[in-house]
Formats: C-alpha cells, sequence, structure tokens
C-alpha cells in the first residue's frame, strides 16, 4: 500500500508543546510551505483558534479542497474519536477536548488523531523499514518476508507504536503500543522511559563524569564525549547510552515476545546508534534463569543488528537447508532460525510521521463504503 502517486491532498499538523507546524502533503510530498503558531498550550481558547487559524491557512493555499485532516497529537486521548485527555505538555487540554470533533465541523472534512509513535511506525511500514528490509531480503535471494513491525522513538520520551499485517494497531483503548511505561530492567521500581529518553542519558552521565559541566550537557555533546571529541568524560558518556541500550533493549525483549515483527528505532537519540545498539542487541539476546538452576533464551527469536553489515548478511542467509519428507524423495526447503532484525528509520522521524499521517488518512478513507 503505496500513496506516492495519490493526487489527494490531506491537510497535517506537527503538534508540539510550544508550536504547531502546519502543511499539507499530496502523494507523499509536502507542496506547500509549512505555517508555524505558536500552541498557546495552557490557554485552551487560544490553543483551538491556534488549530482552526493554522489549518485554514493552509486550506486557503492549496489550489483544490484537500480530502481530510490527520496529525499527530500528545496523549492520552481517545484518538478514534477525537478527543485529547489530560496531555502533559498542553495542559489547557485537562478534563477532555473533543478537537476532531471541532475540527470536522469547522472544515467539513474527515479528521484522523493518532499519537507520534503510531503515525511514526506506520510511515516506516509503508514506505519506510519494512519495505527496505524486505526488499534486501529479496535481493539476497531470501524467501522470507515481514509484515509486523514494531517502532519506537527516542527523545524527550520512549514513544512506541505497532503495525500488524499493514494495519496500525492502536488497541481496544487507544493505548496499544505505549511501551513508555514498561518496567525500567536497572530501576525495577520505576518505568523504562526514567533509563530511555534525555534526561535518563543526561542523569547517568552527570551520575558517572569525573568532568564538572556548569550545564547538564545535552545528548549531542554526550555522544562527541562519547567519540573523544569535546571536553567531556568519555567513558561515562559511553556508559550513559549503553545503559540506555540494556532498558530499551529489555523492554523490546518483552515486546517483541508477544509481537513477533521487526523493530525500528526513531527519534533524537538513535544518532547515538553505534554506541547504543549494540548494548540492546546483547539483551535481547540474553537468557533468564530457571528455578531449577537452567537457563532459557531471553526471547524466541534471535535479533540480529541491521546496521552492521555481516549481521544483516547473516540475518539474510539464516540456516535454510533442505529437509526430506518421511517416506517420500521430495525434498521441502527448512528454516529452523526464527529471526528478527532491529534498526534505524530509513525515513527520518519527523517524515515518517507525516507520511504515516498521510497514508492513515488515506487507507480510511478508502475503506468507507461508497
Amino acid at each position: 500500500m503505496r500513496f506516492d502517486n495519490d493526487h489527494r491532498t490531506v491537510m497535517t499538523l506537527d503538534a508540539g508543546g510550544t508550536n504547531f507546524v502546519f502543511s499539507a502533503i499530496q502523494g507523499n510530498r509536502e507542496i506547500v510551505a509549512p505555517i508555524t503558531l505558536s500552541s498557546n498550550a495552557h490557554d485552551l481558547p487560544r490553543c483551538l483558534e491556534s488549530l482552526v487559524t493554522g489549518f485554514t491557512k493552509i486550506r486557503d493555499a492549496l489550489g483544490e479542497k484537500p480530502v481530510a485532516i490527520s496529525f499527530a497529537f500528545p496523549g492520552p486521548a481517545d484518538y478514534p474519536a477525537g478527543i485529547i485527555g489530560n496531555t502533559p505538555n498542553l495542559t489547557a487540554f485537562r478534563g477532555g477536548v473533543a478537537i476532531g470533533p471541532m475540527l470536522q465541523e469547522q472544515f467539513q472534512l474527515p479528521v484522523f488523531l493518532n499519537n507520534d509513535g503510531d503515525l511514526f511506525v506506520y510511515g516506516e511500514a509503508i514506505s519506510g523499514f519494512l519495505p527496505y528490509v524486505n526488499q534486501r531480503l529479496r535481493d539476497g535471494g531470501s524467501t522470507k518476508q515481514y509484515q509486523n513491525l514494531i517502532g519506537i522513538t527516542l527523545g524527550t520520551g520512549f514513544g512506541g507504536g505497532i503495525v500488524r499485517n499493514g494495519e496500525l494497531y492502536l488497541g481496544d483503548n487507544s493505548s496499544a503500543g505505549e511501551i513508555w511505561v514498561t518496567r525500567n530492567k536497572l530501576h525495577p521500581q520505576a518505568f523504562a522511559e526514567e533509563g530511555a529518553s534525555i534526561r535518563a542519558v543526561q542523569r547517568v552521565y552527570l551520575a558517572h563524569s569525573r568532568v564538572a559541566h556548569p550545564t547538564p550537557p545535552t545528548p549531542k555533546e554526550i555522544y562527541e564525549f562519547a567519540c573523544g571529541a569535546g571536553q567531556g568524560d568519555r567513558q561515562a558518556a559511553i556508559l550513559a547510552f549503553q545503559e540506555m541500550g540494556e532498558v530499551v533493549g529489555d523492554a523490546l525483549a518483552d515486546a517483541v515476545t508477544l509481537l513477533d515483527g521487526l523493530i525500528v528505532i526513531g527519534g533524537g537519540l538513535s544518532a547515538a546508534a553505534a554506541i547504543f545498539l549494540p548494548r540492546l542487541i546483547e539483551e535481547m539476546n540474553g537468557s533468564l534463569e530457571s528455578l531449577g538452576g537452567g537457563r532459557v533464551d531471553r526471547t524466541e527469536v534471535k535479533a540480529f543488528n541491521l546496521e552492521d553489515e555481516p549481521q544483516f548478511a547473516a540475518f539474510i542467509r539464516g540456516e535454510a537447508r533442505d529437509i526430506t519428507v518421511p517416506g517420500t524423495s521430495r525434498k521441502v526447503r527448512y528454516d529452523p532460525l526464527k529471526r528478527i532484525g532491529v534498526g534505524l528509520s530509513r525515513l527520518g522521524t519527523s517524515r515518517a510521521v507525516a507520511l504515516g499521517a498521510y497514508a492513515f488518512a488515506l487507507h480510511n478513507l478508502d475503506r468507507l463504503p461508497e
């Protein structure tokens, strides 16, 4: 399901705590200059005015009528109903605000809301990581193809989303993929986001750094320290990202045990993947103790780092061989290696979210009765 050549236009929004950035997409391409307005996050009437004003300006800049509005908005929310709840960064929405129905009434268009983790993984499933991996498998002579994708974003928070057989999986309460609140392996009394976010990297670095800093270094600076650049503590910087990799790997091991699909990583912290991804894979391929003293694999599948070409080659190759059907001379192909791959966004996080919003709107419009 691709919409590269679709002529329908969908108005979109990148909703942040500080600014709202409005745009429009046609054929998977942005076709207007984006418009940025203050979110007025703590003043509901002004915030709603920003929403209407932004979409009005985009509509007026288009040469034809759009078919829908589709965008990501912070939760918690009842996304199918278009109702935003007590979202922390937009305090004006406390108690629940029906912005989907409001925009539908204002513009007389279908309105689709999701969170950014959902739309990120949907964009990567349609136009990014999932088709990229499947094409690499075909090019390598493998018959194995993947239909399911787990997506996570690492940045201010630890977001997630799930695509199953080409469909965005939202759950019965619009709460599927909320990986941020899984248990934190290194601090079991805390949730995983406390070890898988910007604040986590900064906290661990500052706790172990032998270099004093007047202000907390940014994740980019900590990454540079880890690479041997800048005036920071290299070992503390490496540890900060490796601990994040361990926490994320543990959370993903739980997720993939239930969902069994490829995993794509986005968000600003993904730029440090060269440091944390090997530790993440190591954690996923670890083991657990049995009460009888033995050990079992952490998951039933083996995880491969698809940013490492030798591992990607082994992932494509698998362990395929021919076995004989009992009582006959006929042979069938058998690959006993259950495996999943973990890699980085092929679109970039913002573009994946935008394309996910576009595709989600068109996919749902195409399913409406004539």
